[in-house]
């Protein structure tokens, strides 16, 4: 593979994830500047029971799903025939709807009992209703606009995106801030633009979405996609059961705290999220093995370096966001930003390494990785929540990150070696921890903590991280901005 051949693979994963990131950026700047509306019409309890619900849907849609999304990504680039395509399309499209109007159904008949054992009665079970049905919205939503993401059309889905994003917004202020409706304002208003856009698309896809379904196709599909369901619940555990153990072993105000730091921290996740995007259609689309190979060396080293620069600067300016964004009860959110942030660096790590199990189609072993991962969580929430609150529960998020991230990279390189530059990834993560500490312990302020927080990549120069190609480049491009 060529340097120039190296470089356009590079520059199209670039370009594609840039424009999901446009959609992203917008999604989370509006996402921070709710969070004063949050803060001042729900209290600490009722925005942990919003939390908390959001956790129990995402468990219930990776049951529903079975998988079928992620073998979605995987078959359609199987053959390039345009019919083929359309069976994978439509096999998936009618599975997720049956699967996600099952989990409603059975999901309103047991709201009670699902608000009981969540906050002690059956009280909020409209609360409930509301997350179950946003639940339905957000499984169909997202299967019908992967079709833009296999077919690269990167502007169309950031369009549908953003469209979705200022309906909510309106829909949220409407119930939150007009009508008075709390909790219930929030989730309602989370998925009325995403229905809305849903049955706008409906109708623009309505050729492609016909009444087909090959079961056949559906068997082919589960086996690759079943083994990920374990994984993807073990996956959650990592990612949200620190809300539900600090219900439990602290209180739903504790809740309230931590997920501010968790929105603060997820600005580094809007990076993530718009790689997360173009990767899997980008990184099954490359038909060389080869070329692939190296291609994940180079995405590996070059995501890591900014992941880590990200949340190098969340960890050191986190006090000054919390202040600025968050109501003054909020304040000790931004202990956690920083945790949390790095944590993220190990999951996008962990996403590139894991994409050689899904081209050798050996997922069957996944769940083992996570649930090593998930293992560690729940042990270090059990624990260190009862004495350390929130920070436990931070503290226990990195761990288990970056279990998965090691047992992940151990087991696909064996079925799928690349070229990673490990000791550059070990360089760029290690830098970006290293000067959060001197920060942190140096004080000085807001000066301080931006200075350090811009001189991340400099710092990599006296430690030999930059390849000579790339200084060259780096140089090139310093000339011509003088």
């Amino acid at each position: 593979m060529t340097v120039g051949a190296l470089g356009g693979q590079l520059r199209r994963l670039g370009k594609h994830s840039a424009i999901y990131g446009l959609g992203g950026l917008v999604s989370r700047i509006l996402a921070v500047l709710l969070l004063p509306l949050y803060t001042r019409y729900l209290s600490p309890s009722d925005y942990g029971k919003v939390e908390t619900l959001i956790a129990l849907s995402t468990v219930i849609g990776i049951v529903l799903r079975m998988g079928i999304h992620s073998a979605f990504f995987r078959f359609y680039f199987d053959s390039p025939e345009p019919e083929a395509r359309r069976l994978v399309l439509r096999t998936s499209f009618w599975f997720t709807m049956g699967m996600a109007t099952i989990g409603l159904v059975v999901g309103l008949a047991l709201s009670g009992v699902i608000s009981s054992l969540l906050f002690g009665s059956a009280d909020d079970s409209e609360l409930v209703m509301a997350a179950l049905v946003g639940l339905w919205a957000g499984m169909n939503y997202e299967q019908v606009t992967s079709l833009f993401r296999v077919e690269e059309r990167s502007v169309a889905f950031v369009s549908a995106s953003l469209t979705n994003i200022f309906l909510t917004i309106g829909a949220t202020l409407l119930l939150v801030v007009a009508l008075d409706k709390g909790p219930i304002g929030v989730i309602v208003g989370n998925f009325t633009g995403t229905l809305i856009v849903y049955a706008v698309l409906i109708a623009y896809r309505r050729e492609q979405l016909g009444l087909q379904f090959d079961r056949g196709l559906l068997r082919r599909m589960n086996h690759f996609g079943i083994p990920l369901v374990p994984t993807a619940l073990f996956l959650w555990v990592t990612n949200f059961s620190d809300r539900l153990f600090l219900v439990k072993l602290a209180d739903t105000e504790e809740v309230g705290l931590y997920s501010v730091g968790v929105r603060i921290a997820s600005a580094l996740v809007l990076l993530l999220t718009a790689f997360r995007l173009a990767w899997p259609a980008f990184a099954y689309s490359i038909e060389d093995d080869a070329e692939a190979r190296r291609t994940f060396g180079y995405v590996l080293t070059y995501l890591v370096l900014l992941t880590t620069w990200v949340a190098t600067a969340l960890a050191l300016l986190s006090p000054w966001i919390v202040d600025w964004i968050a109501a003054p009860a909020f304040e000790s959110s931004s202990r956690v930003v920083g945790p949390l942030a790095f944590s993220t660096v190990a999951f996008a790590a962990y996403i590139v390494v894991a994409i050689g199990v899904g081209r050798a189609k050996r997922t069957q072993f996944n769940w083992v990785v996570t649930g090593a991962a998930a293992a560690v969580n729940v042990a270090l929430n059990l624990l260190l929540i009862p004495s350390y609150g929130m920070m436990g529960a931070a503290i226990a998020t990195i761990a288990a990150y970056a279990t998965m991230f090691v047992g992940m990279a151990w087991w696909a390189q064996r079925i799928y070696p690349v070229p990673y530059q490990w000791r550059r990834v070990v360089t760029a993560a290690s830098t970006g921890v290293a000067l959060v500490a001197l920060g942190k312990l140096a004080g000085g302020g807001l000066p301080v903590a931006l200075a350090l927080a811009a001189i991340y990549p400099l710092v990599l120069f006296p430690l030999r991280f930059y390849l000579p190609a790339e200084r060259r480049a780096i140089g090139a491009r310093l000339r011509l901005g003088h």
